[in-house]
């Protein structure tokens, strides 16, 4: 008989039993994944959530330097007035809705100074939710 040599060196690695542990534990979480139950989420409700918001009054400042204002809640038609009845239908407004919010738009043309003296007339009337409307580019 032949003697065999003992003393040779291994030099690959056996990936064999590693492979086996591998699909053991895949078919493990393939059988147990569908009989977990997924959390379930118990959302807060809120009261308000259905009501639509109120519709800004805007107020439009023409190149001559006139005023036009607009009511959405009762139609989209645009009237002329001086400023301080504007203002006084605004207070009125918001007399009844709090909430009563009121948007500026300017032509381009518009000198910036006229658009800063409107928002000082509101401001000094305690109208304070007031936005600037613009076009995207």
């Amino acid at each position: 008989m032949k003697k065999r040599l003992h003393n040779k060196k291994i030099t690959s690695i056996n990936v064999v039993p590693y492979i086996d542990v591998m699909l053991v534990l895949l078919v493990i979480f393939m059988v147990t994944a569908p009989l977990l139950n997924p959390g379930i989420v118990d959302l807060p409700s809120v009261g308000k959530s259905s009501t639509q918001p109120i519709a800004p009054i805007e107020i439009t400042i023409k190149k001559d330097g006139s005023y036009l204002y607009t009511n959405r809640v009762n139609s989209k038609a645009m009237r002329k007035d001086k400023l301080e009845n504007i203002i006084k239908f605004i207070l009125n407004r918001q007399k009844k809705n709090p909430k009563q919010s009121v948007v500026i738009s300017a032509d381009k043309k518009v000198r910036y100074e006229k658009v800063m003296e409107l928002l000082d007339l509101l401001q000094r009337n305690d109208i304070y939710k007031v936005g600037l409307l613009v076009v995207p580019k």
